[in-house]
């Protein structure tokens, strides 16, 4: 599939938005942040609630751009009882209540425990079931096998937990919170190396060679024999070969993927755990922000090849051997 920036920003930036507003829903309401607006804290819930809202809501809009009609996006969500694309969009919508409640509470009235907590963990929950439902508009989709499995959807959530835990624990060093820095350290680094593993069965298993659809189960033909494309169907590459019919050298592949694997888990698993052990003040800042850099880059290349290496079965008829 063509990767087009717009849906790469679009998965990357609400995945990490849901995942920043879990953990701060989480900590919230466990008590693990301050409520008030004493001891220079009055901006703190703001600009946390602020990162995570601005994920998700550029990553929302940024979504229409792929779309031929984008002033009609807000169609889309009278199909939701046959769309995944429509029922991503009805949550992300009603997501925003409960989420909004506890950004009320929190911001302007100094409470993020008691109902505003509760709602806070309702909105989790929904976040987490609003990327569901985004991973499931592509794991729906029988005919691009790359997609069309369970590593789609695990890959979803569990990359929407890692990069909002290292949001998390960004913004948490930034204001100071040592303790909450050091109760998100463990779930970050186990989130990171579960991330990693993660994407590297999805890898194996879209490059395990299995055929899930040939020219020959395409056409019907298989009977007469091996099917082979005769003669181009068109003279010049059409909407559907440019769309559906991405090509990248598996070279290229082998090298976004070692690139996406270390940008986006290795090199912030070692930077957070040198900060986190060795570091403190400034140096200790810097190399936290620039592992969360980091990780969201590494995520963005990851993504680049989620949608570049999906192979869509009407390319069967152009040529290709097999998807």
């Amino acid at each position: 599939m063509h990767p087009a920036k717009s849906v790469i920003y679009f998965t990357t930036a609400t995945g990490a938005g849901y995942g920043l507003f879990f953990w701060l829903a989480l900590l919230s309401f466990h008590g693990h942040l301050p409520a008030d607006n004493a001891v220079g804290f009055h901006m703190m819930p703001f600009i946390m609630l602020a990162v995570a809202f601005g994920l998700i809501i550029t990553g929302l809009l940024s979504s229409t751009g792929h779309l031929g009609h984008p002033e009609r996006a807000w169609r889309a969500m009278s199909q939701w009882r046959s769309s995944w694309l429509s029922r991503e969009g009805v949550m992300a919508i009603l997501t925003f209540i409960p989420m909004s409640i506890l950004g009320v509470y929190w911001v302007f009235l100094g409470q993020n425990t008691g109902v505003p907590g509760i709602a806070g963990m309702v909105g989790a929950f929904m976040a987490l079931v609003t990327v569901f439902t985004t991973s499931m508009i592509y794991a729906s989709l029988k005919t691009i096998p790359a997609w069309h499995n369970i590593w789609t959807k695990i890959g979803y959530l569990v990359m929407s937990l890692m990069s909002g835990a290292v949001l998390a624990l960004a913004l948490t060093s930034i204001f100071g919170l040592t303790d909450v820095a050091f109760h998100l350290f463990i779930p970050v680094g186990i989130l990171l190396v579960v991330g990693l593993i993660v994407k590297i069965i999805y890898w194996r298993y879209i490059h395990s060679g299995k055929a899930v659809s040939t020219a020959e189960s395409a056409t019907g033909l298989g009977d007469f024999g091996k099917v082979s494309l005769a003669a181009s169907p068109h003279s010049a590459d059409n909407y559907l070969l440019k769309e559906m019919g991405f090509k990248i050298a598996r070279k290229h592949a082998r090298k976004m993927r070692w690139i996406a694997a270390v940008l986006g888990f290795v090199l912030p698993f070692i930077l957070i755990g040198v900060a986190m052990h060795y570091l403190d003040g400034t140096a200790k800042l810097l190399v936290i922000l620039l592992a969360a850099a980091a990780c969201l880059l590494g995520l963005v290349f990851e993504r680049w090849l989620f949608f570049a290496e999906a192979k869509h079965a009407v390319t069967l008829y152009y040529g290709q051997d097999k998807v």
